[in-house]
């Protein structure tokens, strides 16, 4: 399983968008991050700051970390194009269907974190079936 730190996803995404920005090439990864960060434009300074590898994204601070939230955009494509769990991908469709690609999975993305979080605090791997149910929920 690959497990990067924090400060290989950052260093990820900030090299991925200056080779997009300077039209370089880019791998499947890379492409698939670089679509992700154009439809974040609130996100750019971070990608272009060199201190954005050092700098925490509290909750104190009201701000959204731009790196966790690109992250998990990539995880929720890599699990509807693999459909897993089982589900995922046609919940995703209904979602889209509704939503548009972009707000669909923001809607899984809720359901992600929260399923995360709970997995985290229980000591327990993520739950698949509730994290299908809280994503079901909102079609």
């Amino acid at each position: 399983m690959f497990n990067p730190s924090r400060e290989q996803v950052r260093q990820f995404f900030t090299d991925a968008w200056a080779r997009h920005k300077s039209g370089g090439v880019l791998t499947p990864l890379e492409t698939i991050a670089a679509r992700i960060m154009e439809q974040h434009p609130e996100y750019r300074a971070d990608l272009e700051d060199p201190q954005a590898g050092e700098r925490d994204y509290s909750v104190e601070e009201g701000r959204t970390n731009p790196f966790l939230h690109m992250s998990m955009h990539l995880a929720i494509q890599e699990q509807v194009s693999i459909d897993q769990p089982p589900g995922i991908r046609a919940a995703y469709e209904k979602l889209c269907a509704r939503l548009g690609p972009h707000e669909a999975e923001h809607v899984i993305m809720e359901a992600l974190g929260q399923v995360i979080w709970e997995a985290q605090r229980l000591g327990a791997p993520p739950d698949n079936d509730k994290y299908l149910d809280l994503i079901l929920r909102r079609l």
